[in-house]
C-alpha cells in the first residue's frame, strides 16, 4: 500500500528526530511492502524566518491531502520576547484549529527496563500504563478575549477559558470509547469547584455516563490528580481533560517514565474506533530543546512512538504498529540508550543510532 505522509520537522532538534522516525517508518515500509510518500513544509520559527508566518496556508493545503502529519517540535529562543507579534508557537496552535484536531492522546507507558530511570521509586512506577486524552482546540489557549493593554493603574492581560456543550462532549466520548478498548475505566479531571467551564463539563460527563455502564467512572479534581499521578500512577486508564490541565499533567507523567523523550502522542480529527482510519498529527510531547539541536543527542523514542500510532490510528497498520512496538522494547532490553534514559550497564547512543538501532529491530 501506498501512504502519503505530510512532514513538518520544526525548529530545535525537530528535524533529527524526525529523521530518526522517517528512518523507522521507512523499515517497516521495506519489510510489509507499503510505500510511504513523505511531502515536507515548514512550521514554527523556521517558517516564520522564511515565509513570514508560523504556518503558511500552503502548508496547511499540503497537510490536508495527506494521509497523516508527522510533526516534530517548534520554538527559537530569539522569538522568546514576550511583546513579539508573532511566535514559533503559533503555528502548532494554528495547525489544530485548521485541521480540526480537538483530542490529543497521550499514553504514559513505563517500559519494565525503564523503571530505575524515574525519579520516583520503582515499585511505584512499575506497570504504569495509562492514556491521557486531552482536548485539543478550546480552553485557555483559544478563549476570546485574549489581549494585553495599559491602563491609568498599570498593565493588564487577560485569557479566556471557554467551552462549548458540542467540544466537552465530543473530547469525553472519545475518553469513553477508548476506556472500553483498555480496563474500562476513565477518570474526568476538572476544577468544578472553582471554574464555570469544570462544572458544564462536569455536568455533561454525568449526563454520558450512563450511556456506558460497562466503563468504570468518576471525577477528580486537577489538584488531586497531579498529586494521584506522583502518588498512585496505577489507579489510572484513561484520563480525560481540557486543553490546558492536559498540557500540564503530562508533562508530569512523562517523569514516570524517566524523560520526556519517552511519551509520544496522537491529535485526531475523529472519535477512534477499531477498524476505520482517521486523520490526525503525530508528535512527541516535548519541545524544540534547542540547546540539544545539532548535537544528535536528543531521544528520538517519543517521536517512533508517535509514528507506531500514527499507523494504527490513520493508516490502518495495526500489524507493523505492534511490530514497532516490539523493536522498540528490544532495543531497550538491549541496553541502549540516549543519554537521558542511561542506567547501569546502558550503551550511549545518538539520536540518529538510536533510530537506526529501532529500525534494525523492525
Amino acid at each position: 500500500m501506498q501512504f502519503k505522509i505530510a512532514v513538518l520537522p520544526g525548529d530545535g532538534i525537530g528535524p533529527e528526530i524526525i529523521d530518526a522516525g522517517v528512518e523507522v517508518l521507512n523499515a517497516i515500509g521495506k519489510k510489509y511492502g507499503h510505500t510511504f510518500k513523505y511531502e515536507y513544509g515548514l512550521i514554527g520559527g523556521v517558517a516564520i524566518g522564511k515565509e513570514g508566518t508560523a504556518l503558511s496556508d500552503a502548508t496547511i493545503a499540503m497537510c490536508k491531502r495527506s494521509d497523516a502529519v508527522f510533526f516534530g517540535a517548534v520554538g527559537d529562543p530569539k522569538y522568546d520576547n514576550p511583546l513579539a507579534k508573532i511566535r514559533p508557537e503559533d503555528g502548532i496552535l494554528k495547525i489544530r484549529k485548521a485541521l480540526g484536531l480537538f483530542a490529543n492522546l497521550r499514553p504514559v507507558k513505563v517500559f519494565s527496563m525503564l523503571e530505575n530511570a524515574s525519579s520516583l521509586k520503582p515499585e511505584i512506577v512499575s506497570g504504569v500504563d495509562f492514556i491521557v486524552i486531552r482536548e485539543l482546540t478550546g480552553g485557555l489557549y483559544f478563549g476570546k478575549p485574549k489581549k494585553r493593554w495599559e491602563t491609568s493603574t498599570g498593565r493588564k492581560g487577560v485569557d479566556t477559558m471557554a467551552y462549548s456543550e458540542k467540544e466537552i462532549e465530543r473530547v469525553l466520548r472519545v475518553g469513553f470509547e477508548l476506556a472500553r478498548t483498555r480496563r474500562k475505566k476513565l477518570t474526568s479531571v476538572d476544577k468544578a469547584n472553582v471554574l464555570e467551564t469544570s462544572r458544564l463539563w462536569r455536568t455533561i460527563a454525568h449526563e454520558m455516563a450512563p450511556h456506558y455502564p460497562d466503563v468504570q467512572f468518576d471525577d477528580m479534581l486537577v489538584d488531586s490528580a497531579a498529586m494521584r499521578i506522583i502518588q498512585q500512577p496505577k489507579y489510572f486508564d484513561v484520563m480525560v481533560m481540557e486543553n490546558t490541565f492536559g498540557d500540564i499533567l503530562t508533562d508530569e507523567a512523562s517523569m514516570l517514565a524517566g524523560s520526556l523523550g519517552m511519551l509520544p502522542s496522537a491529535s485526531l480529527a475523529a472519535v477512534p474506533k477499531a477498524g476505520t482510519r482517521i486523520f490526525g498529527l503525530y508528535e512527541p510531547i516535548h519541545g524544540s530543546a534547542p540547546k540539544h539541536a545539532g548535537l544528535n543527542e536528543a531521544n528520538p523514542i517519543a517521536t517512533i512512538m508517535s509514528a507506531s500510532m500514527m499507523m494504527r490510528y490513520s493508516l490502518g497498520l495495526v500489524k507493523e504498529a505492534d511490530a514497532l512496538d516490539a523493536a522498540i522494547e528490544k532495543t531497550l532490553k538491549a541496553n541502549l540508550r540516549t543519554y537521558d534514559i542511561m542506567g547501569p550497564g546502558s550503551k550511549k547512543l545518538g539520536t540518529k543510532e538510536m533510530g537506526k538501532a529501532i529500525a534494525e529491530r523492525v
